[in-house]
């Protein structure tokens, strides 16, 4: 693996690290951000700022007008976006949209493509990913998928409840995983406003950064023709893990971003305030963190890097991607919860932005999977010698 970036990726970043300076952190104390994300409002004001910086949708194809980036370009992109709270939302890649697009461009038929992945790709349409249920349905457990799926002539009747559906509220279209009557799983693409679909509640959560926030759908004799099966029934589970491996790493691509935004307040706060008559970063409890963030964020994006370029090589990546979230997860959290700390005052209250990111950090600990479920499942492959084998948990967003 060659470490160095190409010229051309260079000058992305760097123009990725202008914009976002120059265009997107000056709208962080914007008012249009709420308990549930930025407003559409604000995300379209957001995405024309990417949409004429030439940085929209990056990680899509060209051919449907994003960037093509392959996985190692998107982690130097990604990580930069995350710079700003509002970053990861200017360029279209937060999630769900950013699996959506994925899974889509992968799976879709043409004519899908056409109704679906073109204007999200664009900015113009919002996605959810309808997986997740109230117990004793399916979390972390997708084996224990409730919802369910009938063949009626050539459509199929959907029925079930799902929630922690990031941006369901305001959503274009939906992908719905559903059980069949044989007992697998299927994806299905829906509008958001065909008759059959609820939005119930958007539920309260620690996070602030998903336009939408995270809702309770309800699918109450939803009618989808055949036409709109996403790739073939029964292979549900199989295209999860299709949508959840690189999924899982842009997370920790964004929230590398964010991370180091937090290490850069608190050392800059370090090497300026006094604390007993020298500036606080040269005392050792405090240095001691920083050169702990420090080795956590370099941990984290190697790790991102080496996932992403055996992506790139063609691999499944299933074992490396949970690996890669487990560590960049609570290695990013820890840089984070070191900076509420130098902070001490200030780390506690929204006079900077370091509590709005330990806030909308936690939850990543949880997203894609738990540490606890990857860890069990990567131990299970190490015991039974099988790295490669499909992990199919995940907690989608």
């Amino acid at each position: 693996m060659d470490f160095s970036l190409q010229p051309e990726l260079q000058a992305l970043q760097a123009k990725t690290r202008r914009f976002i300076a120059e265009e997107i952190i000056p709208m962080e104390r914007d008012p249009r951000q709420g308990v549930h994300g930025p407003s559409e409002a604000l995300r379209d004001e957001l995405v024309a700022k990417a949409r004429a910086a030439g940085l929209l949708t990056p990680h899509a194809s060209r051919e449907y007008g994003g960037l093509g980036l392959d996985h190692v370009a998107k982690a130097v992109v990604f990580e930069e976006a995350g710079y700003s709270i509002l970053g990861p939302t200017a360029l279209n890649i937060h999630a769900p949209d950013e699996g959506n697009i994925h899974l889509m461009e992968v799976v879709a038929t043409a004519a899908q493509k056409e109704r679906w992945l073109r204007p999200m790709v664009g900015g113009r349409m919002r996605s959810a990913f309808a997986m997740t249920e109230p117990p004793p349905g399916a979390g972390a457990d997708p084996s224990l998928l409730m919802t369910s799926a009938v063949r009626d002539g050539d459509d199929y009747i959907i029925n079930g409840t799902k929630w922690f559906i990031t941006g369901a509220e305001g959503a274009g279209m939906v992908i719905i995983m559903a059980r069949m009557e044989d007992g697998t799983a299927t994806m299905f693409l829906s509008d958001m406003d065909r008759e059959g679909i609820e939005v119930v509640r958007t539920m309260d959560a620690l996070d602030t950064c998903f336009t939408g926030g995270h809702g309770v759908m309800r699918f109450n004799n939803l009618r989808v023709p055949a036409t709109d099966v996403l790739g073939e029934i029964g292979k549900g589970f199989r295209y999860a893990q299709v949508r959840l491996a690189p999924a899982r790493l842009t997370h920790c691509m964004r929230w590398l971003g964010q991370a180091r935004r937090a290490h850069d307040v608190a050392l800059e706060y370090a090497r300026t305030r006094q604390a007993f008559g020298r500036a606080l970063g040269e005392h050792e409890g405090v240095s001691f963190m920083l050169a702990d963030n420090e080795m956590d964020l370099q941990t984290a994006r190697l790790h991102i890097w080496h996932t992403a370029w055996l992506l790139d090589q063609g691999e499944r990546c299933n074992f490396e991607s949970s690996r890669a979230k487990v560590v960049c997860s609570e290695a990013e959290w820890r840089v984070v919860d070191r900076c509420v700390q130098i902070l001490g005052g200030q780390g506690v209250t929204h006079e900077t932005i370091v509590p709005r990111i330990f806030a909308d950090m936690r939850a990543f600990r949880v997203y894609d999977g738990p540490s606890e479920v990857h860890r069990y499942s990567l131990g299970k492959k190490l015991v039974a010698g099988r790295r490669d084998a499909s992990v199919q948990a995940g907690v989608a967003v």
